[in-house]
């Protein structure tokens, strides 16, 4: 099985998180999505060297559980990816 995800730190309301395989896309979304969550206080997210790194992800929160927030912050970013998938797909003409 292939680890796509690696806990380096966790804490209560922290967590630092290896990416494994990704890159500044899905890493970005992440950030972008968890900043906007109401107990998130920190997220960012880096690679050291673009071609040979994969992306960190950096959270803290107010008081949650780091790793539940996260998990949260995905679930929403899919939800709205979802959406996005549904809509084109009612403009793009049906194929027979």
């Amino acid at each position: 099985m292939d680890e796509t995800f690696r806990l380096i730190k966790r804490e209560k309301n922290f967590l630092k998180a290896e990416l494994v395989g990704e890159d500044h896309t899905v890493a970005n979304l992440i950030a972008k999505y968890a900043i906007r969550h109401p107990d998130v206080t920190y997220a960012a997210y880096n690679i050291e060297h673009p071609l040979i790194s994969n992306p960190v992800i950096i959270l803290r929160t107010r008081s949650r559980d780091a790793l539940e927030v996260l998990q949260e912050v995905i679930r929403k970013a899919l939800e709205d990816l979802d959406r996005v998938e549904e809509e084109l797909r009612k403009q793009l003409p049906v194929e027979e």
